[in-house]
């Protein structure tokens, strides 16, 4: 099976380029190109080369599941997948209406977006070669698939997306910090801080409080604004 091709629509270059990296790290996807706008995002969907959109919803000149409408309105059956910090219920439900296949909401583990696209990449290949379901488990697990986590051992998926929006929503945080949040002991945030800082999704620095004694290392999210 060729690699699946992929349109990252996102109009933060930070953000961007995080994305494009991730795709390019997962065996079996290429980044085909990136798009910082809508009307972009439509000119480059039209050449009819995309095999799957990883789109964000608020975009400068339009909404994204504007974007999707009019796809589909021209007869584009490109799959989607939101990337996106919307997280209102209504978005959710309103993607969903429209076709949008996953919904990842950011800031996110790399692992977080990995394991969505080879779910989404499993189901695809079984989708071409004319597979066919077993049973009614089978179908409610392809309407709503669930992604096994390939974390590192001993990491929790669920606990990592976490800290990832901890990082998100302030900069500079100590495993102290992440740990009173959380509700878990300093050395299980650390263990989760050091993945993201060794990942290079996370930034370690020093803070000085300006009393006696050594300093404190800082985590801050690197891999989007």
């Amino acid at each position: 099976m060729p690699d699946l091709r992929v349109l990252v629509v996102e109009d933060d270059p930070v953000a961007a380029e995080a994305h494009r990296t991730y795709v390019d790290r997962l065996p079996g996807f290429t980044c085909l190109g990136v798009a910082g706008t809508a009307a972009r995002a439509l000119h480059l969907l039209a050449r009819g080369e995309v095999d799957l959109v990883l789109l964000d919803m608020n975009l400068p000149d339009g909404h994204g599941l504007d974007v999707v409408r009019r796809m589909r309105a021209l007869g584009n059956q490109t799959d989607v997948v939101a990337v996106t910090s919307a997280r209102e219920v209504a978005a959710v439900q309103a993607a969903a209406r429209i076709g949008v296949v996953q919904y990842v909401l950011k800031p996110f583990a790399y692992e977080t977006l990995r394991d969505r696209l080879t779910a989404y990449a499993r189901q695809r290949k079984a989708a071409e070669s004319g597979q066919v379901v077993a049973d009614q488990d089978e179908v409610d697990r392809l309407l709503h698939p669930a992604t096994v986590s390939s974390v590192p051992k001993g990491l929790a998926g669920s606990v990592l997306d976490r800290v990832v929006q901890l990082l998100g929503n302030r900069e500079g945080w100590t495993a102290e910090e992440v740990a009173a949040s959380l509700g878990t002991s300093r050395i299980t945030a650390r263990r989760y801080l050091e993945h993201l800082a060794d990942q290079g999704q996370a930034l370690r620095t020093q803070r000085y409080d300006g009393r006696s004694g050594r300093p404190k290392v800082e985590y801050s999210w690197v891999a989007e604004s």
